[in-house]
């Protein structure tokens, strides 16, 4: 008898990126995280080998393509990820290479605005029983994607009205970080705080004092995400 299929291949998009709580939940449930830096050379496995893939963000745009061949990678990868019908989840950046995959737009504000903090979204109709209580996460973007033909649309912001969707059964996408720990927050915030002076992002301390106050909530619901996405391995 074959033995089940556990890898859920991370991929990171920095040197230094850091997959935050999402990694030791997968490890909680019988999954077997691999991470994956395609910016370093790091070859992405083939969708038909993984029980699933994360896709995180990270500075650059979905729109990098042209210049940054491993965003170009990444998206014809997507592509074959949800033509093959493999677990996807894209947080931030990677929820818009999957609407670019998809034949969404991806754009900055009109306004130039960006959500860096803490800031609310409304699950739609078709999100209740994902988003559930969720209200209050943790941004850090400055762009934001058009709904795909074909994805339903989860959640609802303000600043940027598509905050998360789903794409057939087992493709979803958010704009916001659920693996974003305190400490990740801290580094952030450290390493590129002349983000901080923009419209749209909230002064450090305000983060701290809702980390404090959300975190606990956050990690909750990406552990009972990550049982709605994958379910518990065989």
């Amino acid at each position: 008898m074959a033995t089940p299929n556990r890898t859920v291949l991370l991929v990171l998009q920095g040197e230094n990126s850091n997959p935050g709580r999402i990694e030791p939940l997968l490890r909680e449930r019988g999954w077997e995280p691999k991470r994956c830096r395609p910016k370093i050379g790091d070859p992405l496995d083939a969708p038909e080998s993984l029980a699933g893939a994360v896709v995180f963000g990270g500075p650059m745009s979905a729109n990098d393509d042209d210049k940054l061949s491993f965003i170009g990678d990444e998206l014809r990868w997507i592509d074959r990820l949800l033509a093959a019908g493999t677990p996807f989840f894209g947080v931030c950046l990677g929820a818009q290479l999957m609407a670019r995959a998809l034949g969404a737009r991806v754009a900055p504000h009109e306004q130039g605005h960006m959500e860096i903090g803490y800031w609310p979204i409304e699950p739609t109709e078709a999100g209740h029983g994902v988003i559930d209580s969720l209200r209050m996460v943790y941004h850090w973007h400055g762009e934001g994607f058009t709904l795909p033909a074909g994805a339903e649309l989860l959640a609802k912001g303000d600043t940027f009205p598509h905050q998360a969707m789903r794409f057939g059964p087992r493709a979803y996408g958010v704009q916001f970080h659920p693996e974003v720990t305190r400490d990740i927050l801290c580094l952030w915030s450290t390493e590129a705080s002349e983000h901080l002076k923009r419209p749209g992002a909230q002064p450090y301390t305000e983060q701290i004092a809702c980390c404090d106050q959300y975190d606990q909530v956050m990690a909750r619901w990406t552990g009972h995400f990550m049982d709605l996405w994958l379910g518990t391995a065989p």
